[in-house]
């Protein structure tokens, strides 16, 4: 990987210490990042220079939190399906349960798409059998595309909202789909790890349509062009890297989920923790739901 390397290492911005960091957005209407711990349950809030961070406990396990209209309600991915999640109170309104003929299945990562839209993943919650895939939902219909695998990540899409980037943890793969409409095209490989580079695992595209990837298991996260070129490393001094956005009133500040789960913590002190990284690269604003 010829890729030039970041001269800064990301610094602990919440020591929240997550089994299971995930998820990251950024809400720029009220200035606060919110990202969720898939095994710990719970949906975490931070407004830098705000006060301390908040911790709202959960009941189920979530994958993921999209933005609604309404600032203080979220979309929630839990194991059992989506929901309107209250962030004040944790109150939850089912909405849609996208696989009831997959028990196994957990939802993992999602986002509101350029058309308002929800993209999100499914995934086999042992990661060995190739039942999740991903889906789109508008409020009204839904549809699945990408093809079947053990672990999905993404989805993210590109400025100009005509491709959309999913991830293959298990094959190792970044695949890029024209979208177009509502039409989500097939699979199209652009970035394949390498022995040594860990999993993909979450990942963000900036306003020049670069690929920020993370490394699940190697300690960093990557910039790639469209083409899948590298041309940046970020170090994070923890192994497990799950995902990460763009945040801050200018959205040139990287943050970066991570996990705790089965570290050492003599070896990985800082395992779990919520770490940011300014870039001098900006991000885009997130998207919004429309429904």
């Amino acid at each position: 990987m010829s890729a030039r390397i970041h001269p800064q290492t990301p610094r602990v911005a919440v020591a929240c210490g997550c089994a299971l960091g995930e998820q990251a957005v950024w809400d720029h209407r009220t200035g606060t990042l919110l990202w969720v711990d898939g095994e710990d349950p719970a949906l975490w809030r931070h407004r830098p220079g705000a006060g301390e961070p908040q911790r709202l406990a959960l009941g189920e396990p979530p994958g993921f939190v999209a933005l609604t209209q309404d600032p203080g309600t979220v979309l929630a991915g839990f194991r059992s399906g989506l929901a309107r999640l209250r962030v004040a109170d944790g109150h939850c309104e089912r909405v849609l349960v996208p696989e009831p003929d997959r028990p196994g299945n957990r939802l993992n990562g999602g986002h509101a798409g350029p058309d308002g839209a929800l993209y999100f993943g499914s995934m086999d919650e042992a990661e060995s059998q190739p039942t999740g895939t991903f889906h789109r939902w508008d409020g009204r219909d839904h549809t699945c595309f990408g093809g079947s695998m053990p672990v999905t990540n993404g989805p993210a899409a590109a400025p100009d909202g005509r491709t959309l980037y999913t991830v293959d943890t298990a094959a190792g793969t970044v695949r890029a789909h024209a979208l177009a409409q509502g039409r989500v095209g097939d699979a199209r490989t652009v970035v394949r790890f390498e022995p040594g580079w860990g999993k993909p695992d979450g990942l963000t595209v900036d306003a020049e349509g670069c690929l920020w990837v993370c490394h699940y298991g190697a300690s960093r996260i990557t910039r790639f062009t469209p083409d899948g070129e590298a041309v940046l490393v970020v170090p994070v001094p923890t192994a497990l890297v799950t995902h990460c956005t763009f945040m801050g009133p200018d959205l040139s500040t990287l943050a970066i989920t991570t996990a705790r789960r089965d570290r050492d913590p003599g070896l990985d002190p800082m395992a779990g923790h919520l770490f940011a990284v300014d870039l001098g690269i900006r991000g885009q604003p997130s998207h919004v739901l429309a429904f």
